[in-house]
């Protein structure tokens, strides 16, 4: 090694300052001692380390490598103080092994090595250990060194003598980075579980096609249109199609077109300059420029006026726009999903919706079935909704009942999924067991199913007289119970006398009394 200091051994200045090695003869001088380093004076300087008072610190595993044995151990020494896992090697071939078997948070790494150039192992680690931030250490430091070493992807570059405050500093900038890191995946994680295709359940094959459909366009920058009936998912499907694309790093920005009225969704979308209209103060910027390198979703687009079209279509063509009141010309890189439950075709031929336009965003198109032609879908919907509602609710619901279970799968559905979502849990919070019953849901889809049931027994009948039977008693029951079992409103409501009202109840055996206990 040429010239050193023993700041080497143990990065602190007031150490450094009392000794300093001679690069021919190995001989330390200093204020202290003059004589060979040796081990009394490494043990020495070691204790001297342990009293100094540290910095409250985070601690990592770091890989200290040094071809200098005295000066590797007393870093060592050093930096297992600060509460450090700190492990060492002298030679580039032992880092990199140590390494391959383990995945350090740091490594601190002279650049003269006997058997390889530190760079060497710099670069390995860059290849090989991309997590591993590397810190540089070398006595010979120069501006063109430290550029390289930077741009091979060195976390830091430090010279000799090297000041322990620095190096600590160093070493916890790198795991504060390495912090933010680990968060910033665990909080993609957690957007690719909620938003992300796995989030969205079906067996069906129509959903089997629509996965499939959706991992095919991805990761291009085609536009997608997402037709489908309202309540079906079109919003998960868009943050699924951003989350498997290149984009998923950069923003998801959502707009309802249906829920701003013209004048203003024109400003929302591309912004505006200050002055523009009455209440305009200041500049703001527009949804389309906050997803610039991103996604846009624009929902309900059948309700875009005609000169919000004529916009629209500039961005799709040229991807740019100028915002409302403005002359400066901006241009974005934006991937373009759109979503109507309306037929845009039928609105095309009616000249309420711009053909070019149509054809611009029919570039791909992604349909969601509805829940009532994929009724096998309702088991897993319910089992995938009962966790996540009873973690909302802090209910410890296991399941529906199988006869549940077939009542949900008779009903119509009209709201699709988000109906099913508000049902299951109204139904947990509901559920006086484990088990979800019938009873529990909602009256709407009890009645249905009563209805259905009825409607089967009639076409189960033999003659006409006896099959009105089953369907005139439950006109009957339904009337007297939205009219509180109040005989001369539900006649009236009949258009019947109550004597004729009185001689059906008893023909057909209807009573309060029995229907509560039937209840």
């Amino acid at each position: 090694m040429s010239t050193a200091t023993v700041s080497r051994i143990d990065p602190v200045r007031t150490v450094s300052a009392r000794y300093r090695v001679d690069p021919a003869t190995k001989i330390a001088t200093g204020k202290v001692a003059t004589g060979k380093v040796t081990e009394s004076n490494h043990s020495c300087l070691a204790a001297t380390v342990s009293k100094k008072e540290t910095m409250k610190t985070n601690h990592g595993s770091l890989l200290v490598v040094d071809d200098d044995q005295h000066i590797l151990e007393a870093m060592a020494d050093y930096l297992r103080s600060l509460g450090h896992r700190t492990e060492t090697a002298s030679t580039c071939r032992q880092a990199i092994d140590r390494m391959a078997e383990f995945p350090f948070e740091v490594v601190i790494c002279d650049v003269n090595l006997p058997d390889q150039d530190g760079f060497q192992l710099l670069e390995w680690a860059t290849a090989n250990s991309p997590e591993s931030a590397v810190i540089m250490l070398t006595g010979y430091g120069t501006i063109e060194s430290a550029v390289e070493a930077i741009r091979v992807g060195a976390f830091d570059y430090l010279t000799k003598p090297v000041i322990d405050d620095e190096l600590n500093l160093s070493i916890q900038r790198a795991l504060g980075q390495r912090a933010i890191v680990e968060e910033n995946k665990s909080l993609r994680k957690q957007l690719n579980e909620r938003f992300g295709l796995s989030n969205i359940v079906g067996r069906d094959y129509k959903m089997q096609k629509m996965f499939d459909l959706i991992e095919s366009v991805a990761d291009t920058r085609a536009t997608i249109m997402v037709l489908g009936e309202s309540g079906t998912g079109k919003t998960m499907t868009a943050r699924a199609v951003h989350q498997l694309s290149s984009r998923s790093d950069k923003p998801f920005v959502e707009v309802a077109c249906g829920a701003l009225p013209d004048t203003l969704l024109e400003s929302e979308l591309f912004g505006h300059v200050a002055g523009a209209f009455t209440g305009a103060s200041h500049d703001r910027m527009g949804k389309f420029l906050q997803a610039d390198g991103g996604t846009i979703f624009l929902d309900e687009i059948a309700t875009a006026s005609a000169s919000l079209q004529v916009k629209l279509l500039r961005v799709l063509q040229d991807r740019e726009f100028e915002p409302v009141g403005g002359t400066a010309t901006h241009k974005v890189d934006v991937r373009l999903i759109l979503a109507t439950n309306e037929d845009l075709e039928e609105r095309v031929r009616a000249g309420t919706f711009r053909q070019d336009l149509f054809y611009r965003i029919n570039v791909i198109s992604i349909t969601q079935p509805p829940l009532r032609e994929r009724m096998g879908d309702i088991p897993l919907l319910v089992e995938h909704y009962i966790g996540e509602m009873n973690e909302r609710n802090g209910k410890n619901v296991k399941r529906f009942d199988d006869t549940t279970l077939q009542v949900m799968q008779r009903y119509n559905w009209p709201g699709n999924v988000r109906e099913l979502v508000n049902v299951v849990e109204r139904a947990v919070v509901l559920a006086r067991t484990e088990t979800v019953m019938v009873d529990d849901l909602p009256e709407n889809l009890r009645r249905e199913d009563s209805n259905r049931h009825t409607l089967e027994l009639v076409g189960s009948a033999g003659s006409l007289r006896s099959a009105l039977v089953v369907p005139e008693r439950q006109i009957l029951l339904n009337a007297l119970e939205q009219h509180g079992w109040n005989r001369q409103k539900t006649a009236a409501a009949l258009s019947i006398n109550r004597t004729t009202l009185y001689k059906k109840m008893k023909k057909y055996d209807i009573s309060f009394e029995k229907q509560l206990i039937e209840c």
